[in-house]
């Protein structure tokens, strides 16, 4: 089957269930902040209460479900309040397709972002899977008073005995699906914008090849040019909306996933050797792979976008602009000026995201996890 948009199905649906999507009801956006901010008090009531050294090991576990949920309260509310750029961004989408929506080059980078988000959202579900399985326990603890909860916070009342447990454990894991679910459908909406990018630029390679010869001389049709200008404007509008819309999230995405990957790493370091290492490994492998395909995506779309951009200075520089007619080749040489200051996503306006950022984020983290392994 053909796609219609770069947009996946489950993305637009994600969209439109965290009140993201143009026109979404504003009771999504009140449920969201209502429930996201009810379980971060109680999660960061439990941090403050673990916050010691003798308690290491709770203290970290408790981060490394806190820090992924402040970091997706944090995107919603960006995209909340930038509601407007999102629009701009859709408009453009929606006109280029109806544009080229026949072209090869728009369809093959639609079933490219479609297969990505897929895979995406799914390595997400699976984390979940793995680590509600590996976390859930109805045996009540000998040592302790009460059983841990799938996600560590400190509630107001006696959750120990059953059935209380089990519907408290029920209830963490829907809304744990369905903020892993809401992180990969934010995950799938900028590589679906990076694939879009790239297949504009694509058709500006196909639109440089149409330079032919007329009469014994090579030419550059006034339609031709006029669209290469138009298209190459609107890619470098379209680069800024997101760079309008993702700064600010991928900075807080470059620290918060340095502390989490940090995080995860410290409790598989402490626990292999011992009883509980097999089902924490398991417990925390897919989990470790979300996050760091997270901060993978942020710095490849950085640098997909970077390298893209340049292609087109490239391809105009290879085409025959230099046959061309005086007036033609000034159009294509300006093209190539224009190009030279190439297009990316900054975190934060503080660095350009890179696949060099994202090695130097494995690296800082595991730095972490070496210091908080000799404090242990």
């Amino acid at each position: 089957m053909i796609p219609t948009s770069t947009l996946s199905r489950p993305v637009k649906i994600g969209l439109r269930l965290t009140g993201v999507w143009p026109n979404s009801s504003v009771l999504f956006k009140l449920l969201w902040t209502s429930v996201m901010g009810t379980i971060l008090i109680f999660q960061y009531h439990y941090i403050l209460n673990h916050f010691s050294s003798d308690d290491l090991s709770n203290l970290i576990d408790g981060l490394s479900t806190t820090l992924p949920y402040s970091l997706l309260f944090f995107k919603l509310v960006v995209l909340w309040i930038n509601n407007r750029v999102f629009i701009d961004i859709l408009t453009t989408m929606s006109k280029d397709w109806r544009e080229y929506s026949s072209m090869y080059a728009m369809i093959d980078k639609a079933v490219l972002s479609h297969r990505c988000s897929k895979l995406v959202i799914g390595i997400y579900a699976t984390a979940v899977l793995l680590y509600s399985t590996a976390s859930i326990d109805f045996r009540k603890n000998v040592d302790s008073d009460c059983r841990e909860l799938l996600i560590k916070m400190e509630l107001p009342f006696v959750f120990c005995e059953s059935p209380v447990y089990e519907i408290i454990m029920f209830m963490q894991f829907i809304h744990l699906l369905a903020v892993a679910l809401t992180i990969s459908v934010i995950d799938a909406l900028i590589v679906t914008l990076m694939l879009h990018i790239g297949g504009q630029i694509d058709i500006i390679h196909l639109q440089l090849d149409a330079i032919c010869r007329k009469d014994g001389e090579y030419g550059l049709s006034t339609a031709v040019a006029r669209s290469l200008i138009s298209k190459h404007h609107k890619i470098i509008a379209f680069s800024d909306s997101i760079e309008k819309l993702f700064s600010n999230i991928a900075l807080m995405q470059f620290l918060s996933n340095t502390m989490i990957m940090c995080c995860i790493g410290f409790l598989v370091v402490t626990t292999l050797g011992t009883t509980d290492g097999i089902r924490m490994l398991i417990k925390t492998f897919f989990f470790y792979i979300a996050m760091t395909m997270e901060s993978f995506i942020f710095c490849f779309a950085g640098e997909y976008l970077s390298n893209k951009s340049k292609t087109v200075g490239d391809a105009a520089y290879e085409s025959l602009w230099y046959v061309l007619k005086p007036q033609d080749g000034r159009i294509l040489l300006l093209m190539i000026m224009r190009s030279q200051r190439r297009l990316t996503i900054t975190a934060g306006k503080f660095m350009d995201l890179s696949l060099q950022g994202f090695t130097n984020s494995l690296k800082a983290s595991a730095s972490y996890i070496s210091v908080l392994y000799a404090m242990y």
